[in-house]
């Protein structure tokens, strides 16, 4: 038998004092360099911040919500970040996914959830969606009120009169529309706006392409409060305030609460 693992003891002291190594230059320099190496990693193909501008999202991502997303987790196995699967895993894009995607209009970026995936057969009737024949449970849906329009509670639907609805999907929807439903075809995802009533989603476009979906949100690491255009604007105050509303002024200035919240 093997004699058993020893632990070293201890240097003994000298004069009561313990004498401890302190770094030099380079090896300073050299820690600093591997700390700015996989920050530039983790940035790079990991995890990127993105700001909420709009209501869309409301009540699941507020005006002003910070966001850190995972950019690795839709990443497709090919592709360039395949280091980074080492250390995240990959999966395939869900129905109920927050996702953020490429679009041309009116952003760059944009962020959705996913309510079809290809081969579903969904409608919307009077607010509620199906899927495949089943109603969807959805209590993060949220329908402040809004103007009436004929696509966001009913859809698809035979005629359209929205200047919003784009006219190339007015054209494609009719040749994917079968006994009132609309069929998600391959590499394809359908995705809606939390805030039914104030979202231009792809009841208005269209879908998103697989290869356009980029992250998918993880925390928000930070929340200004700023204005939504679906809140009740309040009078202006020229009151003069004092030391105590000050205090007030600066804890309201961020919603302190929403900091370092999972995104579902």
């Amino acid at each position: 038998m093997s004699a058993p693992a020893q632990i070293a003891a201890a240097p003994p002291r000298t004069g009561g004092h313990l004498w401890q190594h302190l770094p030099t230059v380079p090896e300073a320099l050299a820690s600093l360099l591997r700390t700015v190496v996989v920050a530039l990693f983790v940035l790079t193909f990991v995890l990127q911040p993105f700001l909420i501008p709009s209501e869309s999202m409301e009540h699941t991502l507020l005006v002003g919500d910070f966001l850190l997303v995972n950019k690795q987790i839709f990443a497709p196995s090919g592709s360039e970040h395949n280091l980074a699967h080492w250390i995240v895993p990959y999966r395939e894009v869900e129905r109920g996914d927050i996702v953020v995607f490429h679009h041309p209009e009116p952003h760059p970026y944009l962020v959705k959830r996913v309510i079809g995936v290809p081969g579903d057969r969904l409608r919307i009737q009077n607010g509620q969606v199906m899927v495949n024949d089943v109603p969807i449970r959805e209590p993060y849906v949220a329908f402040e009120p809004a103007p009436p329009s004929q696509f966001q509670d009913n859809f698809p639907a035979r005629v359209y009169t929205d200047p919003d609805i784009d006219p190339e999907w007015w054209k494609q929807m009719q040749t994917l529309t079968q006994n009132g439903e609309l069929v998600v075809p391959r590499d394809k995802y359908f995705v809606l706006g939390d805030n039914r009533n104030h979202s231009f989603d792809s009841r208005s476009w269209g879908f998103v392409p697989r290869q356009a979906i980029i992250a998918r949100p993880l925390v928000i690491y930070f929340s200004v409060r700023r204005p939504s255009t679906t809140d009740v604007q309040q009078a202006a105050d020229d009151r003069l305030g004092h030391d105590k509303e000050l205090s007030a002024r600066l804890a309201a200035f961020a919603r302190w609460k929403r900091i370092f919240r999972v995104v579902h």
